[in-house]
Formats: structure tokens, sequence, C-alpha cells
């Protein structure tokens, strides 16, 4: 694989699911670090705590950075990021949840069906 054909931009998809076992917990970890960001104008603190202590979907996107997952990676720079949280009806039993089962379009499933046929070689 030549260095020319290969881009150096590489999107990282990651999906988790968490369980929240104390909501006022993730609240109030979300609250002390709108609280501790002298950089933040009042206003939109004022809007982010609200947002915040009403919505635990939404603490929990306020807390979680995701150049906290790449910042020990040697020899990468994080470009981009967006993320987002919402509440979900989960059942690890239902199929709809097989970790094994990624979502393809059907660009990457038809470049899947090449790689099985030339043995992953592209």
């Amino acid at each position: 694989m030549s260095t020319e054909k290969t881009s150096r931009y590489v999107r990282l998809r990651v999906e988790v699911v968490l369980e929240v076992e104390d909501a006022d917990a993730v609240t109030g970890a979300a609250v002390r670090r709108i609280a501790a960001d002298p950089g933040t104008p009042e206003a939109e603190r004022a809007h982010a705590e609200s947002a915040v202590t009403e919505d635990t979907a939404e603490a929990l996107a306020y807390l979680v950075d995701p150049f906290d997952l790449v910042r020990e990676v040697p020899g990468v720079e994080l470009q981009q990021a967006s993320w987002s949280s919402e509440p979900i009806d989960y059942d690890p039993d239902s199929p709809e949840w097989d970790l094994d089962e990624d979502d393809v379009d059907e660009d990457d499933a038809a470049d899947g069906e090449e790689d099985a046929r030339t043995g992953g070689i592209g």
C-alpha cells in the first residue's frame, strides 16, 4: 500500500451504551464542570446548567469528550469530532443490539464483498 494512495484521515466510529445508575451523580458532575470553566459567559453557563439538569443524556454528552479517547494515541491529532447522546430502550438480549453486526451502508457492503473475494487486499 503506497503512501500516495492512502488517506491520512480516518473516521473512527464508536457507539457506546451506558447504564446510568446514579443520574444525580452524572448531573452533579456536569454542573461542576460547567461551573469550573472560567471562559463560559454567564448566559451560556445558565443555559448549559439548565440543559444538563433537565436531561441526564445531555449531562453525559457534556462530560464525554472525544479528545480524551485519542489524547494518548501516538501519531494522531484529532481534526474534528461530533457526538450526541439520547435516552434509549436497551435490551441486551435483543438481536438489534448484536455488537458483531455493524451498521453497514451499501458501499461498505460492496467493499466488504470485494475484500472477501480478494482476501482483504484492496
